[in-house]
């Protein structure tokens, strides 16, 4: 039969996609963090523009000033978002591509290689953010009477 054929190429593709399959699976939690992190920036600015009618002077400044730092941490957080489904996406076109090659009988090594480089270049994009937001969040952070900043 012509399948079995293909039976030995098919277990190799499928070892060499089992790498790319734990990073998804890392993708995946990560991006739990990070939507985490922006559902709760977006409830604290909900909370924060509700309670706007009610502040007077300095208390409606520092209202206004959090405000415009989580707006930040959003658009932070929604790059990390980004970067990081790109990444998981171009994961599913190479694990996919791995596949096709094995089916189709052809070669496709370097466009496997591109969609990995491709994939980690967003992962990278997408940390980056993911850090800058970090940074943003923490130093803004007032605890009691304290701030630590960075």
């Amino acid at each position: 039969m012509v399948f079995e054929a293909h039976v030995p190429s098919i277990a190799n593709v499928i070892q060499l996609a089992i790498a790319p399959v734990f990073m998804l699976t890392a993708i995946g939690a990560f991006l739990g963090v990070i939507t985490n992190r922006l559902a709760r920036a977006v409830d604290r600015a909900r909370n924060l523009e509700h309670d706007l009618g009610g502040l007077q002077a300095e208390p409606l400044q520092l209202a206004m000033e959090e405000l415009h730092v989580l707006s930040r941490r959003a658009r932070w957080t929604n790059r990390a978002i980004t970067c990081c489904t790109i990444c998981a996406l171009l994961i599913c076109f190479e694990i996919a591509t791995l596949f096709g090659g094995a089916f189709l009988v052809i070669d496709v090594a370097i466009a496997a290689g591109w969609l990995f480089v491709l994939a980690l270049i967003a992962l990278t994009i997408g940390l980056l953010s993911f850090l800058r937001e970090i940074f943003l969040a923490t130093g803004h952070l007032q605890i009691g009477s304290h701030r630590p900043g960075f």
